[in-house]
Formats: structure tokens, sequence, C-alpha cells
């Protein structure tokens, strides 16, 4: 079977879909609240655009506010997400799929799709394209972020309600760290997959699936006040970084 995902050039078949809700509640208006000094949502759309990866760069959002700042940034909002694919409950893979038989309808057939999360400042375009190349083996239905644990899940602590502490795998309290098997986590920043996954319904966290590594410095979750406020020190001592390497080259 062959397949035209390589990154070397743009086709139809393409398409990002990045998902975006209006009604955040423990961050309101997380999606488009200024981060670093662009709407957070910008920071992804930017770096779809930059990949080259996409003939399209779609939001799906059920909020006029965020369809006008995604099209603002070169970004599509062509449609509304309805109302029962927006609430609290929905999952990534129904909102996916929403959109691409949204676009099936309007007579396009993607066939590598890309969900981006809005809440992801951290994402590049190069990692874009090491997935979509993982999409190039016919035994792939995904491919999608991960980063390592900072430390030994074997060796986790489990909260009691008298207020003690109990381990989730005792037998590890004496096994040395490096002796313990590496960890790791969905990073959740993106996820390729083929646009027939998506609309299936299948799993992504399956021997189908195709890790994208990502250093630790360059994941975090924004889900609360402190979430964001960690996400910021890290972007600021980042892009510091950047500025410093790029002075060195010079």
């Amino acid at each position: 079977m062959s397949h035209t995902f390589s990154a070397g050039r743009v086709t139809a078949e393409r398409v990002a879909v990045i998902p975006a809700r209006g009604g955040s509640k423990r961050i309101p208006r997380k999606n488009i609240r200024e981060f670093a000094g662009k709407p957070m949502i910008v920071w992804s759309i930017e770096a779809a655009l930059s990949s080259g990866c996409f003939a399209r760069v779609i939001v799906s959002t059920d909020d006029e506010e965020i369809a006008a700042i995604a099209e603002a940034h070169g970004a599509d909002a062509p449609f509304r997400r309805p109302a029962t694919l927006a609430d609290d409950h929905t999952g990534t893979v129904p909102v996916i799929a929403h959109a691409i038989d949204w676009l099936r309808e309007q007579g396009q057939a993607p066939q590598a799709v890309c969900c981006l999360y809005a809440t992801a400042p951290f994402i590049q375009p190069e990692d874009l394209k090491i997935g979509l190349a993982a999409l190039e083996d016919d035994d792939v239905d995904y491919a999608f972020s991960v980063t390592s644990y900072a430390f030994p899940i074997q060796r986790a602590l489990r909260l009691t309600p008298n207020g003690r502490v109990t381990m989730f795998q005792p037998e590890h309290f004496t096994t040395r760290s490096q002796d313990l098997e590496e960890a790791w986590h969905d990073a959740g920043q993106f996820y390729w997959g083929r646009a027939e996954a998506w609309r299936d319904g299948q799993a992504i966290f399956t021997p189908r699936a195709i890790p994208v590594k990502l250093p630790r410095h360059r994941v975090q979750d924004i889900d609360t006040p402190e979430d964001w406020q960690r996400a910021e020190w890290l972007f600021r001592a980042w892009q510091a970084e950047k500025v410093v390497e790029r002075g060195a080259r010079e």
C-alpha cells in the first residue's frame, strides 16, 4: 500500500484540526487568553502553518470569538461545533471524527489528520514532521507526542484516608532507580492519525501507534492556574535558551 503522507510536499490529504471550545471552567477562556504575548491558540496555529505539513489548519470551536482570532492568524474556522461535542465530557476522537465528516461533506477527502491541542505552546514544527513521517508505515494508525516521567512510577506513593502512605508497588522499595523500566506518558500536544482510525473510534494508545519523544522541559499540561504559571516559567526559560544558542552560532 502506498501513501502520500511524507512531509516533503503538502497535499489536500493532510489537515490539522485544533479543538478549542469556549467553555473552559478552571481557566476561563484559556484557549485565547494571552500567553507570552499571543492568544494561547495562536502558538499551535503558527506551528502548524510553519511546519508545511498541512493543506488546511482548521479550528473546531463552538465559540465566535475563538473562531475570529483563529481566522485572523491564518487558520480556518469553517463550521461551529455542535453543543453535543462541546461539553466537559466529550473526548478528542469524536471531535476529530466530526471535523473529518464535515470535510467529506464538502467534497474533500483527508487521509492524514493531526489533532493539535490549543493549549500547547511548546509544539514545534519539526515534531509535527516527525509524526507525519511515522504514518508512512502501513501498520501504524497514530503517531503522538510523549515524554518520560521524571520519577520512577514503580515507586509511586498512595495517600491513605487516615493520612499515611503506602506504595503502589512495595516490592520495588529497595530496587535501584536505574534498574527500573523507564515509563512514558502522553505529552498532550498533538496526535497524527489516519482519517479512518479517527472515524472508526480506534484507540490511540495501542501497538499501532508510534511515539514522538519530547524532552520534559517542553511538556506541560495546562489545566489549572498553577499549570499556567509553570508553563510560563518553562516557556520563558526555553525562549531565553534559544536566544543564547542563536548568539553562539552568529
